[in-house]
């Protein structure tokens, strides 16, 4: 592309109210893949929060005799998070839970009997993406969105600043000069704060996160800084705004850049392909990008609740490739078993790793030695070169 353009992408916090939502049904679905016979457990919960008040409801299977401890893990999820609060306080909040077993009718599509393999959890469609303009290849937006957050909460987990409490957004809107991002004209950031402090306060205690987070000339005297522009945010977190599992898709992904298939992520078990095939669609397109076959590269699957192979493959690399994409599908379909079991074993998503990933974007994480995050491994890139 040789026009030039401004996009915008946002981040919220660990402690926003949709993502307190997001943490505690990951923490269910962790504990269910912590016990026996992960392969088996199925998991589908969803939570509000409000004033002083968490309220799930879902599905799921565990083992036989198992019963999940949904009010401490809901509880300690709050308060690792960092709410005391007189509106919301992880003590003090009272709990109900409507969780029931998963449906009959489901169970019979989705698992494997006799020569029947495991099928989808649902239908839709997934998309995967990566580019080039970010270390993590994701675009650069929502990846700069995200760091000045994780940066600000870690922070103020550690003590290292006072007056921050844990509901927070932010929002970087970049020039793009022929398809690449050459500088910022604009940060938002509005995080919660203790009684007492002025904007300016908050401005002194924020600039210092931008700074450190953005690329040095990235940043001149006509970026514009939006601080805490209401003026005042005392009262935030579930106290200030109702928060629901499963409603910042955008901020779980790619900032807008890419599409989104649509189904959220947080409180589903990998069975459930909306959450596991966004993983794989992201592990490829990002392997993609990685081996130099494209400078970005978008990627899409579809499937039908009860069967497992998907019903087609889309992908495009912009015009950034000269392998004909159709080659591409076809390697990948060599690599990559994109059948829901297929995805689970190559991802190794049987294991309690999905808690972390509620926060901070799903993608452009760091691997993990315990196996967190991993669809953001580069062990296909010699695969995918030989095409």
């Amino acid at each position: 592309m040789s026009e030039e353009f401004l996009f915008t992408s946002e981040s919220v916090s660990e402690g926003h109210p949709d993502k307190v939502s997001d943490i505690i049904s990951d923490s269910i679905v962790d504990d269910f893949m912590s016990q026996s016979n992960p392969e088996n457990a199925r998991v589908a919960v969803e939570t509000l929060v409000t004033t002083n008040k968490i309220v799930i409801a879902g599905e799921v299977r565990g083992p036989e005799g198992y019963v999940c401890p949904y009010e401490d893990l809901a509880r300690n999820a709050v308060k690792e998070i960092g709410y005391e609060q007189s509106g919301f306080h992880w003590k003090d909040l009272s709990f109900e839970s409507y969780v029931h077993s998963q449906s009959a009718d489901i169970a019979q599509g989705v698992d494997s009997l006799g020569n029947k393999d495991q099928g989808a959890g649902d239908q839709g469609i997934m998309f995967g993406y990566a580019c080039n303009e970010t270390p993590s290849l994701m675009p650069a937006p929502v990846y700069y969105s995200h760091l000045i957050l994780q940066d600000l909460a870690k922070a103020r987990k550690e003590n290292s600043i006072s007056g921050i409490q844990p509901d927070s957004k932010s929002q970087v809107t970049l020039k793009y000069v022929d398809g690449k991002p050459v500088k910022c004209t604009s940060v938002v950031v509005s995080t919660q704060h203790d009684e007492g402090l002025s904007s300016e306060d908050i401005k002194e205690i924020v600039m210092p996160f931008i700074k450190n987070t953005m690329p040095d000339n990235w940043l001149s005297n006509e970026t514009q800084y939006h601080i805490n522009p209401t003026g005042n945010f005392v009262i935030g977190g579930p106290d200030g705004d109702t928060g629901l599992t499963g409603r910042k898709i955008i901020v779980d992904t790619y900032g807008g850049a890419a599409p989104h298939g649509g189904g959220a992520f947080s409180g589903k078990d990998p069975t459930k392909v909306d959450r596991s095939a966004a993983y794989i669609t992201r592990y490829i397109a990002k392997n993609i990008v990685a081996a130099g076959i494209a400078d970005k590269c978008l990627l899409q699957v579809a499937y039908a609740i009860g069967v497992a192979e998907p019903l087609s493959i889309y992908i495009n690399t912009y015009n950034t490739s000269n392998i004909d994409e159709s080659k591409l599908i076809k390697k990948i379909r060599e690599i990559v078993d994109l059948t829901p079991r297929g995805i689970r074993d190559h991802l190794k998503l049987n294991k309690p790793i999905y808690k972390r990933s509620a926060a901070y974007g799903h993608f452009g994480r760091d691997t993990e030695q315990d196996g967190g995050f991993s669809w953001e491994k580069l062990d296909i890139v010699n695969d995918l070169k030989n095409i």
